[in-house]
């Protein structure tokens, strides 16, 4: 039995692991870096230690300090989470070497499983259908393009040792193969230290859909059903969810079956998870899926399986590490549907890039029936650029999808989030884009409607209310009642045609209201939306309003910050700021200028000082958050200066490359 238990990570999932072993009496113990000194993780703990510095280099990833830490506290036990050392065999070695036990799999089994090639010839042995493609050790790149035109086009090119969606390329044509492998093996090298790739047929409308699998010291492995990661963007997961939409009794069996061959081929002991890639051109069948990777440890989207079995995976996990043995097969049953939304901190209206800092405002939904939150961090902490930019994961359950789906949308609909920008208005779009409900999912889901899914920075309702709330606020210079003020009831009781003036990022908004009794009509522009019924209350912090467009309901909460109005509504917070009186200057003069959108390492440069450019061309490649970010010229014109170097260190907001002036033609 293990009575005291060391988690090697961080944030959510430390948090998750902590919540189940400490209810069943374990002692936990917390390591953490310099900056998550203040983390929920580490206070909630039963002992905390300082490993190193932030970055996970000299932190996290220290197999041996964290071994030492261990056996310095007594702990009987280490729980990887995921990420950092957690599919790392030398470290599962190590805690055996030292008589600490690894909840997770045997080091033989995370080799195996570690290498995609050697995986996929292993699968093939077990008898495991695998997708098409090179598998082979020669990295000459001739030899990859020519294996790469035998497969045919498009391919993927994906690391040997990936994960996470990194390293991982999609090739249409054969001219762009060559370009395409060497900036994969570049982000592979980076991310893993190794840059083998392997090179796989691309199978047109995929879907992803892989079995969660268990196995036991005694030789024993279940499944515990299957979930669909379709909705992803750039290769990494954005909703999960369980069962997958359009799975058939047969199709499960087969699709199960082969997961439990896949882990008895490496005697798999503990959580894994089996990944398919499924042809999603039509109904699922019993021939249209592959083998693409088997995870070793417990996934990120392991909630969704919990709500639909009714297990605790990792109770279930330390009981397997303790000896125990993993239940019947059949007394496993599928109850009801499940999604999870992940919450990044990141801006969609610019490219998805990641967003740091402080969390001044942080409100997620309630905990409530059917609606599950975990996360990491709490209002008052922040972002690290060192970290993975996850806030949160939202999961919520019902008896089926679209009632899921439906109550993600209203939970989302609680987010507040300042000044880090999230992705949450994007999540709400997806599970209410009619797709989506229709059960129309691929890989490419988010890629063919991104422009669709992300919600526009100057929204009407979030205007609207901004502007209302102004009026409230600061009066219109006529005698304009406070419509809280009135004990029975808000009444406008006026058709003036009000207005005011907002920045919004970079844009000056003006917006005009037209009011009257309890309805309201909002212009910017052309653009016209008309809100009815409409409700508040309001208070020193701010106000939060109801109303109906088209018979929808809508919300906004309205938040009092120094600089202005932030509106959180639909899952998307924004700043409506009171106007500066050099806004417009402002504007013009950083239409030359490309500055760092967040704190990062300059990984290349691509112009020098004298060169033309057009509007769109990469002009910097920004690594941050382990991830490459491409800064493009904002505009046709001359570079002017360069201020940095190949290598820079660069905090957020410093100037990389400035564009000449635009002269006016003679």
């Amino acid at each position: 039995m293990i009575n005291s238990l060391l988690i090697a990570n961080r944030g959510e999932i430390a948090r998750r692991v902590m919540r189940t072993a400490q209810r069943m009496g374990i002692r936990c113990i917390a390591v953490y870096s310099e900056a998550d000194a203040q983390a929920p993780h580490v206070r909630e703990a039963d002992e905390a230690v300082l490993i190193g510095p932030a970055a996970a280099s000299e932190s996290y990833l220290l197999g041996e300090k964290i071994i030492e830490v261990a056996k310095q506290t007594g702990a009987d036990a280490i729980h990887p989470g995921y990420g950092f050392l957690s599919e790392n065999a030398e470290f599962a070695e190590a805690c055996a070497a030292n008589d600490i036990i690894f909840v997770g799999p045997s080091a033989d089994a995370i080799r195996a499983m570690g290498l995609k090639d050697q995986a996929k010839a292993l699968m093939e042995r077990a008898e495991v259908p695998v997708t098409p493609g090179y598998h082979e050790e020669n990295q000459d790149p001739d030899v990859l393009k020519a294996a790469a035109d035998k497969i045919g086009y498009p391919v993927l090119i994906k690391a040997v040792a990936g994960g996470g969606g990194k390293g991982m390329r999609k090739v249409d044509a054969a001219e762009d193969f060559l370009s395409s492998l060497e900036s994969c093996k570049r982000e592979a090298s980076k991310s893993f230290s190794d840059d083998r790739v392997l090179i796989e047929k691309f199978i047109t409308n995929p879907r992803h859909i892989e079995v969660q699998v268990f196995g036991d010291s005694r030789g024993r492995v279940i499944h515990l059903y299957e979930r669909d990661c379709s909705l992803q963007r750039r290769h990494q997961k954005v909703i999960e969810e369980a069962p997958a939409p359009g799975m058939t009794p047969a199709v499960r069996a087969a699709m199960c079956s082969a997961a439990i061959n896949a882990a008895k081929a490496v005697n798999y002991v503990g959580a894994g998870t089996v990944e398919f890639i499924v042809d999603g051109s039509g109904p699922l069948r019993e021939d249209g899926f592959y083998f693409m990777e088997m995870n070793t440890r417990l996934q990120v989207e392991h909630p969704v399986t919990e709500e639909v079995t009714g297990l605790d995976l990792v109770e279930l996990q330390l009981h397997v590490a303790s000896g125990g043995s993993v239940p019947e097969q059949n007394e496993i049953s599928l109850q009801g549907h499940a999604m999870e939304a992940r919450l990044y901190a990141e801006d969609p209206q610019s490219g998805f890039l990641p967003s740091t800092g402080p969390l001044n405002i942080l409100r997620l939904p309630d905990e409530d029936d059917g609606v599950r939150v975990d996360t990491g961090v709490e209002e008052g902490g922040e972002v690290s650029l060192y970290y993975d930019p996850m806030i949160a994961k939202v999961i919520t359950y019902d008896h089926d999808r679209v009632s899921a789906a439906y109550l993600m949308a209203e939970a989302l609909e609680e987010l507040a989030v300042w000044p880090v920008k999230t992705n949450g208005g994007f999540l709400r779009n997806c599970v209410l884009h009619p797709d989506f409900l229709d059960e129309k999912l691929t890989t490419g889901f988010i890629g063919e409607r991104e422009a669709d899914l992300i919600p526009p920075r100057v929204d009407l309702v979030a205007a609207g209310f901004a502007a209302l709330t102004s009026i409230l606020e600061n009066g219109d210079g006529s005698d304009y009642a406070d419509p809280f003020a009135v004990a029975d009831g808000w009444r406008m009781n006026t058709s003036a045609r009000l207005g005011d003036r907002f920045e919004v990022g970079e844009e000056t908004v003006s917006v005009a209201l037209s009011l009257h009794d309890e309805d309201m009509s909002v212009s910017i522009g052309d653009e016209t939306l008309s809100l009815e019924g409409i409700d508040g209350s309001g208070g020193e912090e701010g106000y939060f309003f109801q109303a109906a467009v088209d018979d929808a309901a809508v919300s906004a909460e309205v938040d009092f910050l120094e600089e202005g109005y932030l509106v959180s509504s639909c899952g998307h917070s924004e700043l409506y700021a009171f106007p500066h009186p050099d806004a417009a200057a402002d504007a013009a003069e950083a239409g030359g200028v490309i500055k760092a959108p967040m704190p990062g390492k300059v990984l290349a440069l691509n112009v020098s000082s004298g060169d033309t450019v057009t509007k769109g061309q990469a002009l910097v490649v920004l690594e941050a958050m382990k991830m490459e970010h491409s800064l493009p010229a904002p505009r046709d014109g001359v570079i002017g200066e360069v201020a940095v170097s190949t290598g820079d260190q660069v905090a957020e907001g410093d100037i990389l490359v400035a564009m000449q002036e635009e002269t006016a033609e003679a």
